[in-house]
């Protein structure tokens, strides 16, 4: 008797997953763009009117793309001892990209983001949503009127990273500005903004000389070749009223693929020099980046 012959398994046609496509809207501050990185299947790229913002992997939210977003999750990362949460006040939202690192690497941190563009708000809360339970809360507002609003001492660190277009916006960096975020931060707490400047430096100086006159520790991380005024870019600038975790930081700096360094003391006071404070009154915007200083292909 001839033997039944055994059934030969097919694959099953899976359909693959649709190729991302870029999103574009007009939001309130200019034409945002979320473009898939075809790299990593999750990752996008953020940008407002040819300006890089922010970058996501929503697979990796530990994943941090711009090397000075990465500065300043060092200033994350040191803190407070491994894993304790933290109470975190975002000024400047994008992405969402430090709340869902802090999220991710301590749990339970209670943040509170404030974007001032609407639109921008809707188009990531539509396309790269937060995990749920993440404890992070974002609010539309201005900056300057929700700091101003904080309780006092309710902060265990601030980050400011605000920019209309490409700048750094005038009431954001005066004297009473810094006043304002000292009254929030706890007696521990850390300033972290991210700025940007070239040589002379105008405008970094008199930021220094913001945050001098309030707090007692302060320091500056950046390239080399910025802090020498080679060219344009980012310093993300660091003031507290307690000490900072210089070493710790100056380590994790020199280990990234663009090494930084952690300016402080005698450095910065020669920096500082005989900038002065900065009040409302004469406060201005950051400098307007030269052609082609961040913006992509």
């Amino acid at each position: 008797m001839d033997e039944t012959p055994e059934p030969i398994a097919v694959p099953r046609t899976v359909d693959a997953a649709p190729e991302p496509i870029p999103v574009t809207r007009d939001v309130d501050c200019g034409t945002a763009k979320l473009l898939p990185d075809i790299d990593r299947p999750r990752g996008w790229l953020l940008t407002v009117d040819g300006a890089p913002q922010s970058y996501v992997d929503l697979d990796a939210p530990t994943h941090l793309e711009f090397e000075y977003v990465r500065r300043l999750a060092h200033v994350l990362d040191e803190a407070a001892a491994p894993g304790r949460p933290l109470d975190a006040l975002h000024l400047g939202g994008g992405a969402l990209t430090l709340p869902r690192y802090l999220d991710a690497t301590r749990p339970h941190s209670r943040q509170a983001v404030i974007e001032a563009d609407r639109g921008l708000l809707s188009l990531v809360a539509e396309h790269l949503p937060l995990p749920a339970g993440s404890g992070v809360e974002v609010h539309a507002q201005d900056a300057r009127t929700a700091l101003e609003a904080a309780p006092a001492e309710s902060a265990d660190i601030i980050v400011a990273d605000v920019f209309g277009g490409s700048r750094v916006p005038a009431h954001l960096t005066s004297v009473e500005y810094a006043h304002a975020a000292a009254r929030v931060l706890r007696p521990h707490g850390v300033y972290a903004a991210n700025l940007a400047d070239s040589a002379p430096f105008g405008f970094l100086r008199g930021q220094l000389a913001n945050f001098a006159t309030v707090f007692g520790h302060l320091a500056l991380i950046a390239e080399p070749s910025v802090l020498r005024g080679r060219r344009f870019g980012n310093a993300v600038l660091l003031a507290s009223r307690a000490e900072l975790p210089l070493g710790a930081l100056a380590r994790r700096a020199a280990g990234d693929a663009f090494p930084a360094r952690v300016e402080h003391g005698a450095a910065l006071r020669r920096l500082i020099a005989d900038a002065a404070p900065v009040h409302d009154a004469e406060a201005v915007a950051s400098p307007v980046p030269p052609d082609g200083a961040f913006s992509i292909g």
